[in-house]
């Protein structure tokens, strides 16, 4: 990034030319091959070249080694409430309480859970509180990919298109240990849920967007470890949770490169929930501090993330953004009054 800054590297369709001499030449090699934005921009303004010459179209700067056939464009239509809502891992916390606060604004909500039984109660619940016909629901593994398509041929069936689809389903196996004593099953099932799971969402979630004419808008949840700080006795957690990150920058940087219009890919962030899973892991003094210091109930943050959600449809933005509930600032103004009032001691769980 730095050094995409300093080097006007945009004002020049190749790097060769700029070197003459053969230990320029040499040096321009070196530098391409030990650094790795250099190379690929290399590599990108050759693709550009050989693309010119074969006479077919590419995404001018969109990255490295893009070129492709003309895209077709289409019109989007504006996307009018009440908005169709899909959310992964929805029967409970706090893929449940956005569910609710979607179905106070008047939207229509599709959930999911793995578990067919908690899918079947809560729809009735919801149902029984929001109207039937503004509630579905059907089971969905995400790590399967077959039960993803049938998820979005669910979708496409009862609700003919989705407006925001909310990847929120997560698994910590709901184990908090060092790595080398965690078992095959709870790394595999860690991975396989936040990263395979995710990907396969974001992929039929973007097939079935491009097609509709109001496009629609991907949410991908983040949690502990997204922002690169370590997460002991959950490594495996925190290691998918950076790859969500990852994972939406690139696929924002996809989307770009096909000039595709009406898809977006975002980042939510609620911050520390207190749910099952965060809740299972408040077993230390460190632990137990932060989760009363910071977390929040679903609700609250559910209250807080669906407003700024739905705006963003509402104002017809197409651009990705990153909606934070628990912002740094707000995180040291709580730790600050923590240590200089005692305030929020002991809310959740008792502290030593």
């Amino acid at each position: 990034m730095a050094m995409a800054s300093s080097l006007n590297l945009s004002s020049s369709p190749s790097l060769s030319p700029l070197f003459s001499s053969k230990a320029h030449l040499f040096f321009c090699h070196s530098l391409l091959q030990n650094n790795p934005f250099l190379h690929n921009y290399h590599r990108y303004a050759t693709s550009l070249t050989v693309a010119s010459r074969l006479g077919l179209s590419s995404s001018r700067g969109s990255g490295p080694d893009q070129v492709r056939a003309q895209a077709p464009s289409s019109e989007t239509e504006p996307a009018v409430p009440p908005y169709n809502v899909l959310i992964t891992g929805s029967t409970k916390g706090i893929g449940y309480a956005l569910a609710k606060e979607f179905l106070k604004a008047g939207d229509n909500v599709l959930i999911c859970s793995r578990s067919a039984e908690r899918v079947e109660s809560t729809v009735q619940s919801l149902r029984e509180e929001f109207g039937e016909q503004h509630v579905w629901g059907t089971r969905c593994d995400v790590k399967e990919g077959q039960d993803v398509k049938d998820l979005v041929s669910f979708a496409k069936r009862n609700l003919g298109y989705i407006d925001i689809w909310i990847n929120n389903a997560g698994s910590n196996a709901y184990s908090y240990k060092p790595l080398a004593e965690a078992s095959d099953e709870d790394l595999i099932e860690v991975v396989n849920t936040n990263t395979l799971g995710l990907m396969l969402c974001c992929r039929e979630a973007i097939k079935m967007m491009l097609n509709q004419p109001r496009g629609g808008h991907i949410f991908n949840i983040d949690g502990a470890g997204s922002d690169g700080r370590p997460t002991p006795r959950f490594a495996a957690y925190g290691a998918t949770k950076r790859s969500v990150v990852h994972l939406t920058k690139s696929l924002q940087s996809e989307l770009q490169m096909q000039d595709v219009k009406n898809v977006v890919v975002h980042n939510l962030s609620p911050g520390m929930v207190t749910t099952d899973l965060l809740m299972s892991g408040a077993t230390t003094k460190q632990a137990k501090f932060f989760i009363n210091v910071l977390a929040e109930p679903a609700e609250v943050v559910a209250e807080y993330l669906v407003p700024n959600i739905r705006s963003i449809i509402a104002n017809g933005s197409m651009k990705p953004t990153y909606i934070r509930f628990l912002t740094g600032l707000k995180a040291y103004s709580q730790i600050f009054s923590r240590f200089a009032f005692g305030a929020r001691r002991n809310r959740y769980v008792l502290e030593d």
